[in-house]
Order: structure tokens, then sequence, then C-alpha cells
């Protein structure tokens, strides 16, 4: 592989030039690029903007239209709604993170099919699905404590100690409000 970037240019007509071969190439050829983990940039030819998430894209719908898709009606419609959604930014790193734990699993899935360990296709997804769920929890978990310490930094404590340590009774020590000065103790308080 180059050091540098292959650069794929893009022409209004939509046809891909590949300044490496010199020469024309089919977004089919593109995919086979990906497939043979080539690293490559699609640039505009006039503009010389990046349009390779774009031209990735093409490749995923125009396979997702023929044969069996990897992507459902509704999995799409979820991911679309992320889009302008406060946790819009967690998405991406998530769903990188869930391929990663996938790419792992599928490795040391094909690993122990080839050494016939002896754990079943079964077991293996069972352990994928338990990995993402904890992926899942972790990032969940995350969320709400940052939420939790914004939130207690934004709002003091109703005593106006907001470093008090209470319990949210509202109290220091988080039990009964404290008895009145001069009350006995076990006594009833005066009323």
């Amino acid at each position: 592989m180059a050091t540098s970037n292959r650069i794929i240019k893009k022409y209004p007509n939509r046809r891909l030039y590949d300044t490496e071969i010199s020469s024309y190439i089919t977004l089919e050829e593109v995919r086979q690029l990906v497939l043979d983990g080539e690293i490559f940039e699609v640039r505009d030819a006039k503009t010389n903007d990046d349009l390779t998430r774009s031209v990735l894209l093409q490749i995923i719908a125009e396979h997702e239209q023929l044969g069996q898709p990897m992507f459902s009606v509704p999995l799409l419609t979820q991911i679309i709604r992320f889009y302008g959604d406060a946790l819009q930014g967690l998405m991406g790193p998530y769903l990188e993170r869930s391929m990663q734990v996938f790419l792992e699993q599928q490795q040391q899935f094909r690993k122990q099919l080839t050494s016939v360990v002896g754990q079943t296709p079964w077991t293996m997804l069972n352990d994928l699905t338990t990995r993402n769920m904890d992926l899942w929890q972790n990032l969940q978990r995350s969320l709400v404590e940052s939420a939790n310490a914004r939130t207690a930094a934004a709002k003091p404590a109703p005593d106006g100690n907001a470093a008090a340590g209470n319990s949210g009774t509202g109290h220091a020590h988080g039990g009964a409000p404290p008895r009145p000065v001069g009350a006995k103790s076990g006594g009833k308080s005066p009323r």
C-alpha cells in the first residue's frame, strides 16, 4: 500500500477516476478496494470536497437493495431519528465500538471453528449479545452519571450547601430533622 491515501476523483457525470491507476473505475471496483483494505479518499474533481462517506453510503445503499439487506426498516428509522437528537454525538462512537466488538467476536469465532474447541455458534452469539448489552449499559450508566453530576452542580442543596453530602432528605445526616434546642432526648418534641 502507498504511504499516502489513494485519491479517486468523482466527476459531475458521476464517473470515478482512480488517480493511482489512471483509469475510470466502477462503484463495484471501489467496493473491492474496501474489501482489499485499501485506504482511499473520494474527492470532487472540481471542488476537491471529500465525498468518501457519500460514495461509501452509495455502495451500502446499492447492496441493501440486492439480496438480503443487513439493515431492517426499523433500524434505519431509529438511526434517522438520532439525527438532531441530543445523543447523536454518542451514537456514532457506540456503533463503531459495537462493530469493533462484533469483528473481534467474528475473528474469535473463526479461530475457534478452525480449531474445533467445542464452543457452539449459539454460545458465541450469546457472548456477543452479552458484550453488546454490557457496552450499552456502560454507556447508559456514564450518561446518567454525567447528567446527575451536571444537575447536582447546577442546583444547590436546600440548606444552601451544595457539598453537604446529604442523601436527598434535606438534612445533613439523612435522618429526622434536628431537635430544637432544649428538647429532651427520647421525648416528644414540642408542637
